[in-house]
Formats: C-alpha cells, structure tokens, sequence
C-alpha cells in the first residue's frame, strides 16, 4: 500500500507525533460530518479507481498551486522563488497521502500521521522533514479552503472508471 522509500514518509513510525485526539473524539468528529461505513467502503473503491491516476491528479493540483502564487508562495525560498526539491518531495508524499486517505484504516496510526502532517505546515514542524529554509508556516484558511479544489476535481477522475455514477 504505501511506499516507505518516499523521503519523509514516516506513517506508522515512532518518528510521528501523537495525534491529541483520542479514538473517541475522532468518533464524535466522523459522527459531526455524518461519516458512515458505506462512506468508508466507497472510500475503499475510489482508492482502487484512483491508484493507477495518482501522477495525473498531482499534475491537476501542483498545476492549481503553481498558478496561484499565493499558494506556490509556501514553497519558495528565501529569495521568492519555488523550491524544487521540496516541491517534488511533497509531491510524492501527497501522492501517498491520496492512496493512504482512501486505503489506510482510520486508526490511532492514521489519527497520528494526519497529526504528523499538521504539524508539518505549521511552525512546528515546517521545513523540518525536507530541511528547507522556506516560509515558516501555512495558514489553516489555506488548508481549509484546499479542501474544495481536491474534493471538486477528485470526482472527474473517479467518473474515468464510471465507478460512482458521476
């Protein structure tokens, strides 16, 4: 399922924060969104339709990021301009994140690593994993505001399969 020689990815190691939202809590949340198994099970099926389409959803989303320069900002170095590795190193990591989203059970590990990625766009942890020298932290109403663009886009490469009914 995953692929441990991504640079960074530590899903499942002692190397990962502890999320502070215990199993229960995280219960409550999935009750707050109206979560349900059916949910989970066709997050099961959108997993096995979308792991062969991760490169071409990463190309839709940086292409997003990169004409935004608001957004591609997050990436760049001191002196303004996008950092290429990092870049590519996330890149990779978002991409597993996809396929861990859908796949992965929603256990105490997957509440730690979704921690773990927090803390990485915070100050925290930011820059830490790829040892960059870029801006010190991304604002949650990004990440929040993140959320439409992968949800919205996401459904034209589940209808490639005709899987959903899109």
């Amino acid at each position: 399922m995953s692929d441990v020689s991504i640079p960074g990815y530590t899903y499942g190691t002692a190397a990962v924060a502890q999320s502070p939202i215990s199993e229960e809590e995280f219960a409550l949340l999935k009750q707050t969104v109206l979560w349900s198994d059916e949910d989970e099970q066709y997050l099961r099926m959108a997993g096995e339709v979308l792991k062969d389409q991760v490169e071409t959803i990463l190309d839709l989303w940086y292409g997003f990021v990169g004409s935004h320069q608001h957004l591609l900002y997050y990436f760049t170095g001191p002196d303004g301009q996008p950092i290429e590795h990092y870049l590519a190193r996330v890149r990779q990591r978002f991409g597993q994140w996809i396929l861990d989203t859908c796949q992965r059970p929603y256990d105490q590990d997957w509440l730690n690593y979704q921690m773990e990625i927090a803390l990485r766009h915070y100050r925290t942890k930011k820059n830490q994993t790829d040892g960059v020298s870029s801006v010190p932290m991304i604002p949650l109403r990004y990440m929040i505001a993140f959320i439409y663009p992968i949800t919205a886009t996401i459904k034209d490469f589940l209808a490639r399969k005709r899987t959903f009914g899109y």
